[in-house]
């Protein structure tokens, strides 16, 4: 179960009970605002015009624009947790959870740029902006958890050695996010895709079986070579 530690200061509290569909509505339009054109960028009034309301609604249910990122980025990474709940309920094995859980993770391309550019924005905000920083240590705790609570599960099972839980949540979370950063960097993007995917797989893997293999075992595709979710994982 993924959960925040309720904080009316940066409108989180919502994550344990759930939005009403009207302040849903709003989250959705700011959301892909804040996406496609950056946080700063995108004024309360917009946001309004956009989800077809006024901005006094908007400031009704969200007092401060800090507080409406703080639950469009929770809002996202709970609607990706129980994306992530409901597919590895049928894994077999703790290996066949963490695939599942990354193939979830990283989504279609399009979807995956728009979280992590927003994302980059949440990161840049807690470093320069008051207030974001709350906002920034509540999303890290909740991924955290979730990366957590699997690595344990794994644990348990004897399949993943590791010596903390805590501790590999942290680094399984910078390799995953490390991946997505690099992946946006690059100009064909949607194709190098299914490539950063199974190279994250393989980098997550490895660092939790101790193997001592390298952390990616996906040779990168060569410039005249055919890319994309089509090359096959090892290939």
């Amino acid at each position: 179960m993924v959960t925040v530690t309720p904080d009316p200061e940066v409108g989180l509290a919502y994550v344990a009970g759930g939005l009403p569909e009207r302040q849903i509505h709003i989250v959705r339009n700011a959301y892909r605002l804040f996406a496609d054109r950056g946080v700063e960028r995108v004024p309360i009034h917009e946001i309004a015009t956009a989800a077809g309301v006024s901005k006094g609604i908007v400031l009704y249910y969200f007092k401060t624009k800090e507080q409406l990122v703080g639950v469009a980025m929770s809002w996202v990474l709970e609607e990706i947790g129980e994306r992530i709940r409901h597919a590895v309920k049928n894994a077999a094995t703790p290996i066949e959870v963490v695939q599942t859980m990354i193939e979830t993770i990283f989504l279609g391309p399009d979807q995956s740029r728009r979280f992590y550019l927003t994302y980059l924005d949440l990161i840049d905000h807690a470093a320069r902006v008051s207030g974001f920083g709350q906002i920034s240590a509540a999303f890290r705790a909740t991924v955290n958890r979730v990366y957590a609570d699997v690595i344990r599960s794994g644990v348990e099972a004897g399949t993943f050695q590791v010596n903390d839980v805590e501790e590999a949540a942290v680094a399984v979370r910078a390799i995953v996010e490390g991946m997505h950063f690099q992946w946006l960097q690059e100009d064909d993007w949607r194709e190098r895709h299914g490539w950063y995917k199974r190279a994250c797989t393989d980098a997550v893997l490895a660092y939790l079986l101790n193997a001592g293999r390298p952390p990616c075992a996906v040779a990168f595709p060569a410039e005249d070579e055919s890319r994309g979710d089509a090359v096959s994982a090892g290939a």
